[in-house]
């Protein structure tokens, strides 16, 4: 598009242009104002405006995929966040604790990118779309005036013109009268009458050219003087207000491509802080204490079999019964409860452990040592914050006698004597089960320190893992879920009746040694004391339970970590441990 607004100006000469001189440091805009360069200026002042609205949709699409982007972030960051219903689920790994930290500073970042956002509707958005109300309102005052200006101008040249074709027309009129004049004048045929009234017509023509004339004169220096004044006056003032209206739209234009960028620019050092973060969290990532807390949750507290010295059992491959070791551990085995009967124990055998004989123990003896330790000190903690509470509560009751007593008007004392001896039988309770679970962790202890001096063993089979797996291979840490009860046996019917049939005893294929005391209290299982000896009827099938039996008859699941077996080389499908 050509320059509609030249530098220096533009001055009429005639029918053509030329540039005019700047006075000062002022630029006056000059232009022969045809219609052509006014429309010319009209489509001009609308590209600036439809550019700048141009600019507040970008920007308005730009504050729409800020608001997008932080919606989404947050949303990543509620679906990886954790939902903690209860402290057991608190994260403890340095990874987790450094991942949910990055998730926190995502979602600060995500609240930037929403600031950022809201900083360019209100500063940006918001300014360009109430600035181009108003330019587009000055725009078509400025050109209002124009096309007034104009108009008038117009008919100014049009009386003008008017009066000058009529001082023509009249004058055209004055020659023929005058030539009609001498010509009735040079006739001597021609009356007097006819010679007066052909001079009487001419004086008529040629006063009233005379009057046209200055019609004409007087049209013609008014137009003059309204058209100086149009193109020196009235146009370059319009032109100049649409000069300074565009300068300013242009100015416009750069304040917000500045703010533009700095709402983006404030919150940079923000942004910094969650990414410092982040890189903080990724540091405080410590593998080693991950890796302890692993072994802190999982370790039993028991500590590895020492190795065994050789016993001969040779004499006692086959089912027959000798005055032998296993004599002496027929009568080891007669110390046990002699209730238990053989017939009893065939008979009783609850396969799936589903009848347990009691609930959890109170002291969590179930547990292995280092577990129930942990159990007893969390059980600890927990009721030396009660009694905490409950002391706290009790010196606010104490407080509020005294006051009651010394100000009878605002309460009885009598009244807090209830829930006063309420909280004194609560503390007294609490410290009870203190002094309790205190003693029980005390035993832990002393057992776990005992235990110190046994060697170790190179059999990894005969490590005891955390917790103590249940029957069917599951592992609960709860006391309260866990059931002792022996494996499923596959090649059975589904469902078992309360006794089995009375076949002939499994025959033995090996023998084993109780490494820790086992009580069985659940239905099919057999209790046993540290360092029986027991013989192998069935192996573990991989859901931590071997069957076994005492030398007097009596069959059931031991857990098989608690002993260390030893299979007959001979017996059919026997495996050897080393």
């Amino acid at each position: 598009m050509p320059s509609a607004w030249p530098r220096c100006g533009w001055t009429v000469v005639g029918h053509r242009i030329r540039p005019r001189r700047r006075h000062g440091r002022v630029e006056v805009w000059r232009a022969v104002i045809s219609q052509d360069q006014f429309d010319s200026l009209d489509k001009h002042t609308q590209w600036g405006i439809d550019f700048l609205e141009r600019y507040a949709k970008f920007v308005k699409e730009r504050i729409e995929i800020e608001q997008n982007y932080a919606k989404q972030l947050r949303n990543l960051v509620k679906k990886y966040c954790p939902k903690r219903s209860s402290k057991d689920e608190e994260p403890r790994f340095t990874s987790c604790i450094a991942f949910f930290n990055i998730l926190n500073e995502l979602n600060d970042y995500a609240g930037q990118r929403e600031v950022v956002a809201e900083e360019m509707a209100h500063r940006v958005y918001g300014e360009l779309m109430r600035y181009a109300h108003d330019l587009k309102t000055e725009r078509k005052m400025h050109l209002q005036e124009g096309r007034k200006a104009q108009q008038y101008l117009d008919m100014c040249w049009k009386q003008m013109d008017n009066s000058k074709k009529k001082f023509e027309r009249e004058c055209r009129e004055a020659e023929k009268a005058q030539q009609s004049y001498e010509r009735l004048d040079n006739d001597t045929n021609a009356t007097k009458a006819d010679v007066e009234k052909a001079k009487q017509q001419l004086n008529l023509r040629t006063h009233m050219a005379d009057e046209n004339k200055n019609e004409y004169a007087a049209q013609l220096q008014n137009f003059n003087g309204e058209q100086h004044k149009h193109f020196y006056v009235v146009i370059p003032q319009i032109y100049k207000q649409l000069q300074e209206m565009d300068e300013r739209r242009t100015v416009k234009l750069s304040e917000c491509y500045r703010g533009f960028a700095d709402s983006e620019r404030k919150v940079i050092p923000i942004i910094s802080k969650c990414l410092e973060g982040m890189i903080l969290a990724a540091k405080s990532v410590d593998e080693r204490r991950d890796s302890q807390m692993v072994v802190d949750s999982f370790k039993s507290g028991f500590e590895p079999p020492g190795d065994f010295p050789f016993e001969d059992y040779s004499q006692h491959i086959y089912r027959t019964i000798s005055d032998g070791t296993i004599s002496a551990s027929k009568q080891e085995g007669g110390k046990m409860d002699a209730k238990t009967t053989v017939g009893k124990a065939k008979g009783k055998l609850w396969l799936f452990g589903k009848k347990p004989k009691g609930p959890a123990l109170e002291d969590f003896s179930h547990l292995p040592p280092e577990q129930r330790r942990k159990k007893l000190q969390q059980r600890i903690d927990e009721l030396n914050r009660e009694l905490q509470k409950e002391s706290d509560q009790k010196e606010a009751l104490n407080k509020m006698k005294d006051v009651y007593e010394k100000n009878p008007q605002m309460g009885d004392p009598g009244s807090l004597q209830p829930k006063l001896a309420e909280t004194m039988n609560n503390i007294d309770r609490l410290r009870m089960e203190i002094h309790k679970n205190e003693a029980w962790l005390s035993e832990v202890e002393g057992k776990t320190g005992g235990r110190g001096d046994r060697r170790h063993s190179s059999d990894i089979n005969h490590l005891v893992t955390q917790g103590r797996e249940s029957p069917e291979g599951s592992y609960t840490d709860d006391a309260n879920q866990e059931v002792r009860g022996p494996p499923q046996q596959h090649g059975h019917h589904s469902e078992f009746d309360d006794e089995f049939e009375d076949d002939d005893p499994l025959p033995a294929i090996g023998h084993c040694k109780a490494i820790y005391p086992f009580d069985g209290h659940n239905e099919g299982t057999l209790a046993m004391k540290e360092g029986e000896v027991l013989y192998i009827i069935e192996e573990d099938k991989g859901d931590g339970w071997t069957r076994a039996r005492r030398q007097n008859g009596e069959e059931g699941y031991v857990p098989t970590t608690y002993i260390d077996v030893t299979l007959e080389k001979n017996s059919k499908g026997a495996v050897t441990y080393i």
